[in-house]
């Protein structure tokens, strides 16, 4: 009778109490089982070795590369062992040329730079500007790559 006046939703949570106290010393009993388990695992099995330290970029490469340039014409030129990349507008040549052999590990043999001028754009009545930059077109040496898309 007592319950058929609490109907609601606290109802149901008064009973649950009884099954979370017995959920909660199942997982007990489950967890010494599991950790008993890990224990003669662990003693079996010989810690793996960890993985080679990876090469330390030079710190300017980040403030000369912005990203890669993956268009149709600069897929073409990967044919030619050419690569595009967007670079910040005050680098140049020596600086591109040590961070691209630093972050991707080829030997570069060229490098050619594009000032992309900014353009002037409208969307209606309103007037604006797309901004301009500054590319990089890196040859390197045959037979090395820099993959496009990291798989």
């Amino acid at each position: 009778n007592l319950l058929c006046k609490f109907r609601g939703p606290h109802s149901m949570a008064i009973l649950d109490i009884f099954k979370k106290k017995k959920k909660k010393v199942e997982k007990k009993a489950e967890k010494k089982v599991e950790k008993k388990a890990e224990k003669k695992v662990e003693k079996k099995v010989e810690k793996p070795t960890p993985p080679p330290k990876p090469k330390k970029v030079s710190e300017t490469a980040w403030r000369v590369l912005k990203e890669l340039q993956v268009t149709e014409k600069a897929t073409d030129l990967t044919k030619i062992n050419a690569y595009v990349f967007k670079v910040f507008p005050r680098t140049n040549k020596p600086e591109i040329k040590k961070a691209v052999e630093d972050l991707y590990g080829v030997n570069v043999l060229d490098v050619k730079i594009i000032k992309v001028p900014r353009k002037q754009r409208r969307l209606g009545k309103i007037e604006g500007r797309r901004s301009g930059y500054k590319k990089a077109i890196v040859k390197i040496a045959e037979g090395q790559k820099i993959e496009v898309l990291p798989r």
